[in-house]
């Protein structure tokens, strides 16, 4: 009899081993939250990768469609000759000789005034497997004068200017993608544009047959110039006076360039937008005219781009981004959880759990690629929640612990998502929203007996 009171004595005093205890299932749980980052970085290189073909397929459309616009023009190219003299001595008569030879080189001016309407159409109706790029079709309109061509700011004689023999010329990317009779009127007379070699990488020559220009004649030009493109759309400013109006059929502009549109007419509304541009000359660190060659002025460019402000790539990616934030707050709810109510949750069901949220990025990405983001993120948000809320209930063997971990999935998904939406605000709303959740944190654990374990 007293053994066996002894023996009871003896068995209520002993303390559980280490690995019972709270402070190994804390460490077994870090660490297993810690491997978890494994299968997250992976899921993440998944969507770099899937980013990445959107990215190739874009080119290759925009390859085939055509590719971004960067328009320049029109120029005034007036052939004229220049003479070298050079001495050769006669082997019979001993005398020196001075022989003249001419050489064609060519001025060139910018208009005088420079008036551009550009309209742009997304096309939406282009696609590649499962990727819609952004592609448009912009239909240019240009009108303008010419006004007294300033031979004497070039050192340039007027009876050394080869007066029919001037030409009209455009550069411009994408010759390949115009849509449009290659036209130019000049005092209501027409020009046919053509295509020539140049030595420039970047844009493409188009020069219109010869003609005579008189000295200090006013030349009216007006042509249109239609295109397919892709990305954005940019002009640079060569008349002394230059406007320009771009109206689209997007939502998402983005103006870019070294000069900004004007604010007090620029709209942007859900459906399209409007922009309009006016520079003028002193605005510009360039010349109204240039003798022999035509300078690299790609850099005074200004324009629009038609962007996606956060494609469905780039909110997967933030969304992952706090992958390590959603698996360690729900780890740490089950753990207060299994702390106050004594039931006992394996490392394996940990697991479960873990790979159960990470099941929530891979669901997110492939439903985004057939829908939008939003539903993609409440319907793979929903079926982790439902998923471990019925796991739960089978682990636990009741319903109110599994309904609060059901709640506080529920309110951190959609606080991620509201991170994800917001950009300039993201960073305050995301450390307040931490701060909450630490206090909760704190409020909940602070009935814990943490000496005892």
């Amino acid at each position: 009899m007293e053994n066996s009171i002894e023996q009871q004595k003896t068995s209520s005093t002993v303390k559980p081993s280490f690995l019972q205890s709270n402070t190994a299932k804390m460490i077994m749980v870090g660490i297993l939250t810690l491997f978890l980052l494994i299968p997250l970085n992976l899921v993440q290189d998944l969507i770099r990768e899937r980013s990445d073909r959107k990215n190739d397929v874009t080119h290759d459309v925009a390859a085939s469609w055509g590719e971004n616009i960067h328009f320049y023009g029109p120029i005034l190219k007036i052939p004229y000759k220049t003479y070298s003299e050079t001495a050769i001595v006669d082997e019979k008569s001993r005398e020196t000789i001075i022989q003249k030879k001419a050489t064609i080189q060519y001025a060139y001016f910018f208009p005088t005034t420079l008036e551009n309407k550009t309209q742009v159409k997304k096309v939406d109706d282009i696609k590649r497997g499962i990727y819609n790029p952004i592609v448009f079709k912009a239909n240019m309109q240009f009108n303008g004068t010419f006004e007294n061509a300033a031979f004497e700011k070039l050192n340039i004689k007027l009876e050394d200017v080869i007066w029919d023999k001037a030409s009209i010329i455009i550069k411009t990317t994408n010759l390949k993608s115009i849509k449009s009779d290659l036209k130019v009127s000049l005092n209501k007379k027409t020009y046919t544009l053509e295509s020539k070699s140049d030595e420039d990488n970047y844009f493409g020559t188009l020069e219109t047959e010869k003609f005579i220009y008189t000295p200090s004649q006013i030349l009216d030009f007006n042509f249109k110039m239609n295109y397919n493109g892709s990305d954005n759309i940019e002009f640079i400013p060569l008349g002394k006076t230059t406007t320009t109006s771009i109206d689209a059929n997007w939502d998402s502009p983005s103006f870019i360039g070294s000069f900004s549109a004007n604010d007090t007419t620029k709209e942007i509304t859900s459906k399209k937008f409007h922009a309009d541009w006016k520079i003028l000359h002193i605005n510009r660190p360039f010349s109204q005219q240039y003798d022999n060659k035509i300078p690299n002025l790609k850099n005074y460019s200004y324009g629009v781009k038609l962007i996606e402000t956060v494609d469905e790539y780039q909110q997967n990616e933030r969304a992952s981004k706090y992958g390590f934030l959603v698996i360690g707050l729900t780890f740490l709810v089950f753990f207060l959880i299994q702390t106050i109510s004594k039931k006992n949750i394996h490392i394996f069901q940990y697991t479960m759990i873990g790979l159960a949220l990470i099941m929530f990025y891979t669901l997110l990405i492939s439903i985004t690629e057939h829908s939008s983001f939003t539903i993609a993120y409440s319907i793979a948000a929903s079926a982790v929640v439902i998923m471990l809320l019925l796991y739960s209930i089978s682990v636990l063997k009741e319903k109110k612990f599994p309904l609060f971990i059901a709640t506080s999935l529920t309110v951190l998904y959609s606080f991620i998502f509201v991170i994800i939406q917001l950009e300039n605000y993201a960073l305050l709303v995301g450390s307040i929203g931490l701060f909450f959740i630490l206090g909760a944190v704190m409020y909940f654990s602070r009935k814990i007996d943490w000496n005892n374990n």
